[in-house]
């Protein structure tokens, strides 16, 4: 049972398309069940934009994610700073007690933020965002990139097509990817006959993003090693050229800057989580010298390694 939880100003797209997804992925594979549930949250009044408001009073409120399997957050209006409204970091937080999952859309993310659930973890929002975010949050990993973030039973994206990649992701964690990209082409199929090579291309890069997935995992156990080009490229069974387009595609970063936003994401970590001195840090997330790791890690946070672990010190 997946609950969506509608804070005020939420865009009604995000609060339907849950419900389009699962309910095209119900249709097309008897084997797959889902029960959308539309929750509202204290002082909820209508949704915001694109588009004009429109006044819901969907039959549950905060008492509808208590027995949810996953709890999505779509975005919202009004301030990203401070608390949720009464009695919502309460209910999420009582969620991941009892083993259920997260999951925020755009600027939902800042709610699921201000639980202090993704304290030391990574996720993301909408790429408007992500340095305010960054900034409210100093504990949370933010990942700039936007694409879909996973760190344990926590899920957060920047929300394309009204959170169709969360929907997605979650859909593929409890059944698969080829159901996960049926779904998808489904979804996108066009309405017109000339748009097929419209079609076509959607396609292929749904095809090609997800197939980046085993060499992003690959790249991952392999931090501390020298990563080029043509290795990345062979591990992805494509050209140099090939695996670029598709990194750009679906990162939004080149192969070789995904590497390295991917050693500084580790080195964060290992700088959070552990007493290894900088220079081994360097060395386990394959920085040629303490001083590259000083030079990258200033260029991406604007602090050093060393002040960048005094500040995350409890």
């Amino acid at each position: 049972m997946i609950a969506v939880l509608a804070l005020d100003g939420a865009p009604g797209h995000h609060l339907t398309t849950p419900g389009l997804v699962l309910g095209t992925a119900c249709r097309g594979f008897p084997e797959v069940s889902y029960e959308v549930r539309l929750c509202t949250a204290p002082g909820f009044r209508g949704t915001g934009g694109p588009g004009p408001a429109l006044a819901l009073r969907p039959p549950y409120g905060l008492d509808g994610v208590a027995d949810a399997d996953v709890v999505l957050v779509p975005g919202h209006g009004g301030p990203r700073a401070g608390q949720p409204p009464e009695g919502v970091t309460a209910a999420l937080r009582a969620v991941a007690a009892r083993g259920g999952r997260l999951a925020a859309v755009g600027t939902g993310t800042f709610t699921l933020a201000a639980t202090g659930l993704l304290d030391g973890r990574r996720a993301t929002t909408g790429w408007r965002h992500v340095e305010e975010l960054a900034a409210l949050y100093p504990r949370i990993d933010v990942d700039p990139v936007g694409t879909v973030v996973e760190d344990g039973p926590f899920c957060t994206a920047a929300g394309v097509f009204g959170g169709m990649d969360v929907c997605l992701r979650l859909l593929a964690r409890d059944h698969g990817r080829r159901v996960a990209g049926e779904t998808s082409r489904e979804l996108i199929t066009p309405l017109h006959g000339d748009a097929d090579s419209v079609q076509e291309a959607i396609d292929r890069t749904v095809a090609e993003s997800a197939g980046l997935d085993p060499t992003l995992r690959w790249i991952d156990t392999r931090l501390h090693l020298p990563l080029t080009l043509p290795e990345i490229a062979a591990h992805a069974r494509t050209s140099t050229s090939g695996v670029t387009r598709r990194f750009r595609a679906h990162t939004g970063l080149s192969p070789l800057q995904y590497v390295l936003r991917a050693r500084l994401h580790e080195a964060m970590r290992l700088l959070r989580e552990t007493d290894t001195p900088v220079e081994g840090v360097a060395d386990a997330t394959g920085f040629t010298s303490p001083a590259a790791l000083r030079r990258h890690f200033r260029a991406l946070t604007g602090t050093t390694p060393s002040a960048y672990r005094r500040s995350h010190t409890p």
